[in-house]
């Protein structure tokens, strides 16, 4: 099985999951500005919440491919940790028919609020959803 890990990220925290996710299953984690789409692997797609919404580039990304019956896991950090920006990348995606394998989101630092996180609790914690969306495939 292939694994693809495309994440979208301003300060860095979305990356930091996406790096341990990818370090997880064995890839490299790679910015969406630069990603090609795998057309066998199973996709993470991640990004940042920026006024309860993903990143511009990834809807981008979700819109311009192709992604009807992929498999697709979610990821996303927001300085709320409620994952507004996990489910508008589900709906979209949905939307496009793609099969949605599961979810993670966790609290990202804004400005002086959660700092330090992702922390490696955090950290772990996406390398567990990592492991857990490998079984589901």
């Amino acid at each position: 099985m292939e694994f693809q890990v495309i994440y979208s990220s301003r300060n860095g925290h979305t990356q930091k999951v996406a790096e341990s996710i990818a370090s997880e299953l064995g890839v490299a984690a790679e910015d969406v500005s630069e990603a090609e789409l795998d057309p066998d692997a199973v996709i993470f797609l991640g990004s940042g919440c920026y006024g309860k919404k993903p990143s511009k580039k990834i809807i981008g990304f979700i819109e311009e491919n192709e992604l009807e019956d992929r498999d697709v896991a979610l990821f996303g950090t927001s300085g709320g940790g409620d994952g507004h920006e996990v489910k508008e990348m589900e709906a979209v995606l949905l939307g496009k028919g793609a099969n949605i394998l599961g979810e993670f989101h966790c609290k990202g630092q804004i400005l002086l609020i959660n700092r330090g996180r992702p922390n490696e609790e955090d950290l772990e914690a996406a390398r567990n959803f990592a492991k857990n969306m490998i079984s589901e495939t």
